[in-house]
């Protein structure tokens, strides 16, 4: 069976608000913002991602026949609507803040302004996507940082929650600074270097590591990694040494080994120093499993003699913040101030805009949440329009542009932000003008119910 189009990846809800809206001749224009209310404890700063496949979705935001005869066949809702959803497309206009971007909590990721049906409509996707990417791409940073000067690379696929999951843990890992994925398709379709080395089965299959490692390097001379710690870290590392032999007769070099488990320190030590009494120096001494920031931190602390890291499942799944608190919320509806007062999820109202001013140091030094219209404030605006009339404004982004971006931007970070533990993010000013009208608004708000109360 083929998946439903795009536009029923949604909650029910949506569906059934839009059902009374028009039912209710509601077709003016509203803003929703999408943000996070905090980041989770263990992070410092949010990479934002995922921009250009919301943008995607919404250039192509349409219900097919199939879907409405699906509705229809839910015997919940009239004809009418049913005809005003098969011809339904946005058409709304979208400012955002591009991706490879650092924010914080509470700064909109993007905001959406179109008539209230077709923006209310796009909440789930839009939720559901930047959450995936910019999850990943955050925790991928931190392994970033922790490696240092030394590379790291995806090997999160058969890991990941799925098949989307996987596509966008390689891209959202390659946007922060990652050299290479394992995900095939993922390389293939984002332009990526495609790496690998070998399983523990084929070794197994062969028996014989000398074998196994002598089987590979034949058919590919120029791109050998073998993978040491099967049966004996040591003695793979020697069974290696012997094939690197055979290649290096042939005119070709050893790319490198890689271990997988066992004492990483040492282990890692004992390679580079049997690597290069050998004459390998230009072996590289890959590492994975089970790494994530905090253990590469460790590793690179401790002096180990690692050339590559080789990530996978507890980025790929983020495993220690699998998800971000993010909100979409109506800010505006026909240029009236809307706001939501629940305990701990209050919304700022109306379209905004966030200025970023750097100190002298080159590092942020505030950001300053404000309605989009001021002028007075100072720093550098950071949504950008990106979509009117449901069309991108520009051609779709890069992630190559994205990650040039990132590094931009990760050099403004404060030291605080940085920190792998216990990070400190920015907190966030809020305009004198937004704060006025958040007040004035909340008040308002309030007195209408209580005058129907």
């Amino acid at each position: 069976m083929a998946d439903p189009s795009p536009a029923l990846h949604t909650d029910f809800y949506e569906i059934t608000m839009a059902a009374v809206y028009h039912a209710r001749g509601m077709e003016g224009t509203a803003t929703f913002s999408l943000f996070a209310h905090e980041l989770p404890p263990t992070r410092g700063f949010l990479v934002v991602a995922g921009l250009e496949e919301a943008l995607d979705y919404l250039e192509s935001f349409s219900f097919t026949p199939e879907d409405i005869a699906y509705l229809r066949s839910l015997e919940r809702f009239s004809d009418e609507f049913l005809e005003y959803l098969a011809s339904l497309r946005f058409s709304g206009e979208v400012w955002a803040v591009p991706e490879g971007s650092v924010l914080f909590a509470e700064e909109p990721i993007l905001e959406v302004t179109a008539p209230i049906i077709e923006a209310q409509l796009v909440e789930t996707f839009l939720i559901n996507t930047v959450n995936l990417h910019s999850t990943l791409a955050s925790k991928a940073a931190r392994c970033v940082l922790a490696a240092g000067d030394k590379p790291c690379v995806d090997f999160s696929l058969r890991r990941c929650q799925g098949r989307h999951a996987g596509l966008a843990a390689a891209r959202a890992a390659a946007l922060v600074g990652f050299m290479g994925t394992s995900n095939l398709a993922a390389a293939k379709r984002y332009r990526f270097t495609p790496v690998g080395t070998m399983a523990h089965s084929f070794v197994e299959a062969f028996g014989d590591e000398t074998e196994a490692f002598r089987a590979f390097a034949e058919m590919f001379p120029d791109h050998t990694v073998t993978l040491v710690d099967t049966y004996d870290s040591l003695g793979g590392l020697a069974r290696t040494v012997e094939v690197a032999r055979e290649l290096m007769a042939r005119g070709h070099q050893l790319v490198g080994i890689r271990l997988d488990s066992g004492e990483l320190v040492e282990m890692s030590r004992k390679a580079r120093q049997v690597l290069d009494q050998a004459g390998l120096s230009q072996a590289l001494v890959v590492v994975s499993g089970s790494l994530d920031e905090y253990r590469i931190a460790e590793l690179v602390e401790a002096g180990a003699a690692v050339d590559l890291f080789a990530v996978g499942t507890k980025v790929g799944s983020s495993a220690d913040a699998p998800y971000l608190d993010l909100a979409y919320k109506l800010v505006s509806y026909q240029d009236r101030a809307t706001l939501k007062l629940s305990h701990g999820k209050q919304t700022w109202v109306m379209p905004k805009q966030v200025w970023r001013r750097l100190g002298d140091d080159g590092r942020i030094a505030e950001d300053v949440l404000g309605l989009r219209g001021e002028t007075e404030i100072a720093g550098r605006p950071l949504l950008q329009p990106v979509m009117r009339r449901g069309r991108r404004l520009g051609p779709r982004g890069d992630w190559r542009q994205a990650r040039d971006r990132f590094q931009q931007e990760l050099a403004t970070l404060p030291e605080p932000c940085l920190r792998l533990r216990q990070p400190q993010p920015l907190a966030v000013e809020v305009s004198p003008a937004l704060r006025q009208l958040q007040d004035q608004t909340k008040r308002e708000a309030l007195a209408r119910q209580a005058a129907v109360a």
